[in-house]
């Protein structure tokens, strides 16, 4: 929640006056700071008052809800596309007099080149008023040059700036419908699709508005010129103007092909960011289940589909480029052919009249009005797909597959559920704790005041009330530590604390009522304890609390229960009422207290004791709540590219080296067909096609090849990277990043290719007026030190331009992580202020990025026009002596040059800025690395046999750079031992884990039976061993996928595996059965259910070794018991070890390590260390209470006994 950043400096264009807006003068002191030094986000300009987000998003929204309201009237599906043209079509109009006016001037300058060539024709030394009329001619085609330069970057950075609107403006009412979306609009459209919509499909907005006008600038500058011609050559110029209305239709064709293969690729391209965005979420489980290849096989498939789309979509723009640079030979070919055989006598100034029409409107006809119907086409494409997901967002009601009826309840007084009927009422303003922390990126800090203003005493006993002071003691930074992408680097208990603190420092200033759901099941007794005298009954006592607890031994605190069953309420009084009342919630107590009497009175025959022997329902239902009418929170208060070079396998010299003598290879056998065909038009025309596909297939695969690289070094390296990297910065690399390389790169560079070959026209100027190299010279120099200059700013915005973009996906991504959060506080203004900040934040980057653009190619084509002037009027200088033909072919390639030459120059900055993603792409691909999946040192195949682990002066840190969070561990798990660990959060439970499984590189030495973990490859390692996480992670797709992600078990096992979790007549009754598909992180189902499908998948890997990290801290006293005791009946022959936080759940395990501090406290049997009243263990028990205290030690002592009668036989 901390601002992106402090004040901006004010935008300097909007007090500039008339000529430095014209030739963007303004940017002059930017260029001298950015020749200086690196650029930095503070030294660029605040956005302009029209181009802010929030001033734009909410004008299209006005408009839109129009269009909604209108399409109701009419009983008809709204039109996206018809709200953003009422929106913008007069400011759009209006910039369409630039493109005009440059038009009629284009078509103006042939005639003056004709008048002028005449003279060369007719020369008469004699005559003076014929020199004065043609230096007049001169004079216009100099005049004419100079105003088309000033008018087409003025059009070109006002269509850009109306495109950047657009964007911004959807981005801003995507982002707003995505706060609206519930739990259920959420199985439907997942975080992958909602970052491709504003990663890609709003970036066409920014290519249509360029095109647009030419739709009919095209066909009034095709009439015009075709009336000229006719006054030029007769109706020898049909022949030539037939050919231009003949591509018409070949590029309509390549038009309407390219949309059809962009919207097949736009949904390959959902997928694969889905897929990607799942692989990063659930990395940590992907790589202790040693699933990476699977995945990456997954993704590749996905990939390759997709770049067989792009390949073909290359092809086809190949196709197009190619056609466009061939149809002036062509043209003009024919054109001249058929005036010659109609009997007409060619003269220069007819020929080169004509040529310059016909380069007046080649542009238009073969290039930009077929580029105008493409991305039309591709526009209307994605603001479809924007407007079914905006729709999707604004309402989406279906089931969800949910039995967790406590936190329904929440969600219904939340508004995350919708009822069916009934009314639910709810008076003042809510703060929420989520079953599931959420923790921004930012400060500890931030993420506790959650935008509000700091009150260091208050703050401080927040932090104490929720345990959080030793926390930020021990942690670097204190509470201004950063925290990563979705609390990464604190433990699942800071994590709980710290969103507890969010909401009691809220309760603390006004709130009047404060929600959480489950928060204890991540605490130790002790701190649950702690949290409910010092926090919930403490510093909020004074508050309404609703508190959702499978803990029931808290409920005496509570002013009034409500029992709910099967979502009904069934009982509703305070603890000594419903204590006697004998309903559900009576029975679950007895139970506990008949639990205790059995223990006292029966002497277990052998295997450890089931502390929580309850069955879960076989039955399912869809989540609902009753129409119970009443009210929680009334009445009293309860408790309740160079850089391509880099690009291919990131070496010039082994592929990219390759490439290019394959490409020399082609163009030395082109050259021998130009010099074996006769017809020179057709071999350029045939040359034209073949390099164009060339170039495209080559750099093509060049980004397959840089995908490929960089996913396989996601895949490999640590897990530490994800830790500080936020997924939405991650996700950037794959989606705009690879979408440059894919499209964007390789049809600039293939034009750059072309363009750049205009360069022959000063060679052919200079042949036939050789003293106009003396100008070229300093022109040229002139135009090097400005490429320098501009490349040195420019290389630095578009870093910019990128770093900016990545904090608008991570926000958008923690957003939908906590929606439910952002909701209960009622933030969602304060959030969608954020996401307009990042915005304006990105157009301020964007803005410079059009802005230097201009800047440098009004400078280019300022040279260019010098250059025209100076043959123009070279030209009558030297008239004696000079052909007419000559000077005509001169004048029309110099005034070719205009716009064409700074374009090309422009094109290879372009190349080089974009090799900001290619460097951004191989920073990633050239990741470190973990250790070797596999090693030459494999043990035998049906390794481990019996599981024993040891740990000799075990040391281990997340990185280098951190300190130790495990010191000097050595201690041994026994073969077929049952091990709870236990220890506050934060005391290296976890981390004991990660250092197993290699997550990072431990030191010392880690042996199973015998061999020594790291000489072992990782999935030889990780995949002999299968652990239940702490957050169930399941993936999109079907049930049978997800326990089965690679089809190795058959369809009785996997049924099998759900009925021992009780699992399979819940799974049975749904529609689909194994093929029901499960939703984005498997959120149609309940977290406990989500729990037990993550331990049916442990059940089917049969491994040795089975770790259980805070398995149950999301799940009730029943689910935790079913857990239990499958863990205790299929995995008899395994080494289990359990990190847990209910005692209850441990307290049977042969042996319990205690850790503190990443040291080991106490080890040993658990009546043992009962016996030791200063010891850590005893006072944990001691905190849970007197009756649970005995009741736990009663069970260790009958777990010590019946293993003694083991060992020992009476």
């Amino acid at each position: 929640m901390e601002p992106p950043r402090k004040e901006a400096k004010d935008n300097p264009s909007a007090s500039a006056n008339l000529l430095s807006k014209i030739f963007f003068c303004w940017l002059n002191p930017l260029f001298r700071i950015g020749y200086r030094r690196k650029l930095q986000e503070d030294d660029m300009y605040k956005v302009l008052p029209e181009d802010a987000s929030d001033r734009l998003g909410e004008e299209l929204q006005r408009y839109w809800n129009q269009e909604i309201q209108q399409a109701a009237n009419d009983l008809r599906s709204p039109k996206l596309t018809k709200a953003l043209i009422e929106c913008y079509w007069k400011s759009y109009l209006l910039i369409g007099s630039y493109i005009f006016i440059e038009e009629v001037i284009k078509v103006i300058q042939p005639v003056l080149l004709g008048k002028l060539i005449e003279y060369f024709e007719s020369y008469d030394p004699a005559n003076s008023p014929a020199v004065s009329e043609a230096y007049i001619y001169a004079a216009g085609i100099s005049l004419s040059t100079i105003s088309l330069t000033v008018l087409h970057h003025l059009y070109f950075y006002h269509v850009q700036r109306a495109g950047m609107k657009i964007r911004v403006a959807v981005c801003h009412m995507i982002y707003r419908k995505a706060l609206c979306l519930n739990s259920s609009a959420l199985a439907k459209t997942t975080t992958g699709q909602i970052v491709n919509l504003l990663s890609n499909d709003v970036n066409k907005f920014d290519e249509v508005t360029l095109y647009l006008h030419f739709l009919w600038i095209g066909p009034l500058q095709a009439v015009s010129v075709i009336i000229l011609l006719l006054y030029a050559i007769g109706p020898s110029c049909l022949a030539g103007m037939a050919v231009f209305f003949f591509m018409m239709p070949v590029q309509t064709m390549f038009g309407r092909l390219f949309s059809r293969l962009r919207a097949e690729t736009a949904v390959l391209t959902d997928e694969r960011i889905r897929t990607m965005s799942e692989v990063i979420s659930g990395i940590r489980v992907i790589k202790m289940y040693g699933w990476e290849k699977p995945f990456g096989a997954l993704v590749d498939e996905v990939r390759r589909m997709e770049i067989s789309k792009i390949m073909k979509s290359s092809y086809l723009r190949g196709l197009n480029m190619a056609s466009f640079f061939a149809a002036s030979k062509v043209i003009i070919f024919v054109t001249i052919c058929v005036y010659v055989l109609t009997g007409n006598k060619l003269s220069a100034s007819r020929v080169f009249m004509a040529v310059s029409l016909y380069g007046a409107v080649r542009l238009t006809i073969t290039l930009f009005f077929p580029c105008a119907i493409e991305k039309v086409s591709e526009s209307l494409i994605s603001i479809e797909r924007i407007k079914v997901s905006i729709l999707q967002l604004e309402a989406i009601y279906f089931p969800v597959v949910c039995s967790d009826y406590f936190s329904s309840l929440l969600s219904a007084i939340l508004g995350e559920l919708s009822q069916e009927s009934g009314v639910i009422k709810v008076k003042g303003e809510l703060t929420y704790t989520s079953q599931q922390p959420w923790i921004l990126p930012g400060t500890i800090r931030s993420n506790i005041l959650f935008g509000k203003e700091l009150n260091l005493k208050k703050y401080d006993r927040v932090l104490r009330a929720c345990a959080l002071k030793r926390d930020m003691d021990l942690l670097p930074g204190g509470d201004l530590a950063i925290v990563g992408d979705r609390g990464a680097n604190l433990s699942g208990g800071q994590k709980a604390r710290v969103s507890l603190a969010r909401c009691a420092g809220q309760q603390y200033r006004k709130m009047p009522a404060y929600l959480s759901s489950v928060p204890g099941c991540r605490y130790l007794f002790f701190f649950m304890l702690f949290l409910l005298c010092r926090c919930i009954c403490g510093l909020l006592r004074k508050k309404p609390r609703i508190l959702v607890t499978h803990q029931l031994q808290y409920l005496k605190a509570a002013d009034q229960i409500v029992v709910l069953k099967e979502g009904q309420m069934v009982a509703r009084g305070t603890y000594s009422e419903l204590q006697g009342s004998g309903l559900d919630f009576t029975s679950l107590l007895k139970e506990d207290k008949d639990q205790d009497e059995q223990r006292q009175n029966t002497t277990p025959l052998s295997g450890p004791v089931s502390g929580l022997p309850h069955a879960l329902s076989d039955n399912s239902s869809m989540s609902s709540l009753s129409s119970s009418r009443y009210s929680l929170i009334e009445g009293t208060e309860p408790l309740a590219m160079v850089g391509v070079c880099k690009a291919l396998d990131f070496n010039w010299k082994k592929v990219f080296n390759q490439a290019c003598i394959k490409l020399l290879m082609y163009y030395a056998v082109l050259m021998l067909v130009f010099v074996f065909l006769s017809g020179l038009t057709a071999t350029s025309v045939v040359f034209g096609f073949v390099r164009s596909l060339i170039f495209f297939n080559v750099l093509v695969s060049s980004a397959q090849t840089l995908h490929n690289n960089m996913f396989n070094a996601i895949l490999r390296t640590p897990i530490r990277f994800f830790d500080i990297n936020p997924i939405g910065r991650i996700l950037n690399r794959f989606s705009k990043d690879i979408g440059y390389l894919d499209s964007l790169l390789p049809w600039t560079f293939v034009d750059f290719i072309q363009v750049s070959l205009t360069s022959a026209v000063i060679a052919v100027a200079a042949v036939i007026i050789p003293w106009i190299l003396i100008p070229v010279v300093p022109l040229l120099v002139v135009f090097l030190f400005l490429r320098c200059y501009f490349l040195q700013t420019s290389r630095d915005i578009k870093r910019l331009e990128s770093t900016t973009r990545s904090p608008v996906f991570s926000h958008l991504s923690s957003s939908l992580q906590g929606l439910s959060t952002i909701r209960a506080f009622k933030v969602q203004q304060r959030f969608q202020q954020m996401f307009d900040e990042y915005q304006d934040l990105h157009s301020e980057a964007w803005f410079l990025f059009l802005t230097t653009s201009r800047w440098f190619a009004v400078r280019l084509d300022g040279i260019c026009s010098v250059f025209v002037t100076i043959t123009a009027f070279g030209c009558l200088y030297l008239r004696d002596g000079l052909e007419p033909g000559a000077v005509g072919l001169a004048l029309s390639y110099a005034v070719t040059l205009t716009g064409m030459f700074q374009w090309g120059v422009r094109q290879s900055a372009e190349i080089e800025n974009m090799m900001t993603s290619v460097e951004r792409v191989v920073e990633y691909a050239e990741l470190e690395s973990e250790a070797s999946w596999e090693t030459d040192k494999q043990p035998p195949s049906d390794w481990p046999k019996a599981g024993c682990i040891t740990f000799d002066r075990v040391n281990f840190s997340y990185s280098a750079s951190e300190p130790l969070v495990l010191k000097n561990l050595s201690l041994v798990f026994k073969s077929r031992e049952k091990v709870g660990i236990v220890g506050r959060t934060g005391a290296g439970k976890s981390s004991l884990i990660s250092a197993l499984f290699r997550l990072a590189e431990p030191e010392g030495r880690i042996m199973i039976d015998g061999f020594l973990t790291s000489e072992i490859g990782l999935h030889t390692l990780r995949q002999k061993m299968s652990i239940i996480p702490q957050d169930p992670v399941l993936f999109t797709g079907t049930m049978r996928k997800n326990l089965d992600p690679f089809k190795q078990h058959t369809d009785e096992d996997l049924w099998n595996a759900l009925q021992e979790v009780q699992m399979k007549a819940m799974v049975d009754e749904l529609p689909s059965k194994l093929e029901t598909v499960l939703t984005e992180s498997g959120s149609n189902f309940s977290v406990g259910q989500r729990q037990l499908v993550c331990l049916a998948r442990a059940i089917l890997r049969k491994t040795r070794i089975l770790i259980i990290d805070e398995a149950t801290a999301n799940v009730d006293p029943r689910t935790d018991g079913l857990i239990q005791q499958t863990i205790r009946d299929k995995f008899q022959e395994c080494t289990v070890l359990t990190i847990a936080h209910r005692l209850n759940t441990i307290i049977d395990c042969d042996r319990i390590l205690v850790l503190d501090a990443g040291m080991i406290q106490e080890y040993d049997e658990p009546y043992v260390l009962l016996q030791n009243q200063d010891g850590l263990f005893y006072q944990m028990v001691q905190q849970t209470g007197r009756a649970e205290a005995a009741s736990l030690l009663h069970t260790a002592k009958q777990v010590t006994t019946s293993t003694f009668r083991e060992i020992v036989p009476l």
